[in-house]
């Protein structure tokens, strides 16, 4: 079975949008913006793409999505409770009506025991309601970061869609 590439799911993605009159955000740590790129490489974006926020640090996630330092000292930046959070501020602070986050180890340092290289949380806020997965990609960094952006855009598209 062809898996979509990433232009084809921000073009489906375009167009979900689009026909519903919605607008999406992206808050990103590991991908570093790559997946606001990707949605802004297509011609028209403004029409659905409202803002990408880059929280690569811990206070920045703090500061721009409104995630509780304590949530972020207690589980690590890369969990479920971060990402979900961060999918839910993405929605809280910008006039949008569906988010997606990412947090993760693209390595190829910082992984551990517990959390090693590859492992990346992701979470989507739609009217529905907030939702996150766990993943362990297989590569060198920019493999672990062309995978969560692509799971990021296929994720978003497929809670819109149901």
């Amino acid at each position: 079975m062809h898996s979509p590439t990433v232009p084809e799911l921000v073009d489906a993605l375009a167009a979900r949008l689009r026909q519903s009159g919605a607008r999406m955000a992206t808050a990103e740590s590991c991908t570093g913006g790559l997946i606001a790129g990707a949605c802004t490489a297509l011609s028209g974006s403004s029409d659905w793409f409202e803002r990408g926020f880059v929280t690569y640090s811990n206070a920045a996630k703090t500061d721009l999505l409104g995630v509780p330092a304590t949530l972020i000292n207690t589980h690590g930046a890369v969990s479920e409770p971060v990402a979900r959070a961060m999918a839910a501020g993405a929605l809280a602070h910008a006039p949008v009506d569906c988010a997606v986050a990412v947090t993760g180890i693209a390595g190829p340092t910082g992984g551990s025991a517990d959390k090693p290289v590859g492992t990346v949380w992701l979470g989507w806020a739609t009217p529905q309601g907030v939702f996150t997965e766990h993943h362990r990609f297989d590569g060198d960094r920019d493999a672990v970061r062309q995978a969560t952006v692509q799971r990021a855009l296929q994720g978003l598209l497929d809670r819109l869609t149901d």
